[in-house]
């Protein structure tokens, strides 16, 4: 059986989770080397992980002449340049998304990307593989709703990660709430639209965070908008859902609606007391797309092995990065935003 070497950049949260599921969960793949700038990162992936070679240095990692692909779960204004590095070693490459956080430089590495053929180009926009989005893919593409008409996206954190991303929004910049967080239900839409977005309008607040103010984040944004079909879109991003993560989508047809729910069965436990009926929830992405990870990541190196086309391109990472910077635009224009 081919294996593919990987070395990954970027072992916080997300990143622990890309490791950690090609060390147990991909069988054609070997997580060779990692790097990172934080020590407690390269221990945990040398004494945790057992893998062979760690580096403080993306530029030494990718010069490992025995590697094959990359994964990449760096701060967002790193990819634009580790995506060219790697490509330009011959290497294939996994990105977090976003692909980036300004046009000009996404733009030119799509262009990139678009001159390695030969070398495979993934996305992390991992809903695309979650069970449940992917049937109600297959229902829209049927024509069991008709034609669509309007969607509407619900993307909210947990409460318990609020002060962390305070904290983090204190010393770094997430790109802001659309890029951040929406940027998920924008490839979505795309997704199962099979449309652009024509025109955006949003809004935001920090009602329940206040302090993001003074790092010019948002605690909650939502936005109106258009596809170029007409279907009416609503998003809502936010980072204070008190009962867990909170991720829902509907579609409305002319035949029909379907709704991907906010709460997966967590497990078959249904708790009945005094605070009447209760059904736990997920509480953070890892748990609630536990398994979509896992696939996105298995479709990436079957990709490699098969010499196949990826699923989610650059050109999706940079449409989709255009619509979320325009929300941005149009929350600190206060005005419509045309595409």
């Amino acid at each position: 059986m081919t294996t593919i070497k990987i070395g990954q950049v970027g072992l916080g949260r997300l990143g622990k989770v890309h490791a950690q599921n090609v060390v147990n969960h991909i069988p054609n793949a070997e997580l060779w080397a990692v790097a990172s700038i934080v020590q407690e990162e390269l221990d945990f992936a040398r004494n945790v992980l057992g893998v062979r070679h760690c580096y403080d240095s993306y530029t030494d990692m990718i010069n490992n002449d025995e590697l094959d692909a990359v994964i990449i779960v760096s701060p967002s204004g790193f990819h634009t340049v580790q995506i060219t590095q790697a490509l330009e070693k011959g290497l294939h490459v996994f990105s977090e998304k976003p692909i980036g956080l300004e046009m000009r430089s996404i733009e030119s590495v799509v262009q990139k990307i678009e001159e390695k053929q030969n070398l495979v180009f993934q996305l992390g926009f991992m809903r695309r593989f979650d069970a449940s989005y992917q049937y109600a893919k297959e229902l829209i593409e049927r024509g069991e709703l008709g034609e669509l008409t309007s969607i509407r996206c619900y993307g909210i954190d947990p409460h318990s990660g609020l002060d962390s991303f305070i904290a983090f929004a204190s010393n770094a910049a997430s790109g802001g709430i659309f890029l951040d967080m929406s940027i998920h239900d924008i490839d979505l839409i795309r997704w199962f639209s099979n449309s652009e977005f024509k025109s955006v309008y949003a809004l935001g607040n920090n009602i329940a965070a206040p302090k993001l103010s003074e790092y010019s984040e948002l605690e909650t944004g939502a936005c109106l908008a258009e596809l170029e079909n007409e279907v009416i879109v609503y998003l809502l991003a936010g980072r204070n859902a008190m009962h867990g993560y909170h991720v829902e989508t509907e579609l409305i047809g002319t035949k029909g609606m379907l709704r991907i729910g906010n709460a997966p069965e967590k497990n078959l436990v249904t708790l009945y007391d005094s605070n009447g009926v209760v059904r736990p929830t997920s509480h953070h992405f890892p748990e609630r797309f536990r398994e979509a990870f896992i696939n996105e990541i298995q479709t990436f190196v079957d990709a490699i092995i098969g010499n196949k086309n990826s699923v989610v391109t650059g050109i999706d990472g940079l449409k989709s990065t255009e619509v979320a910077i325009a929300m941005q635009k149009s929350f600190d224009e206060k005005k419509v935003i045309y595409l």
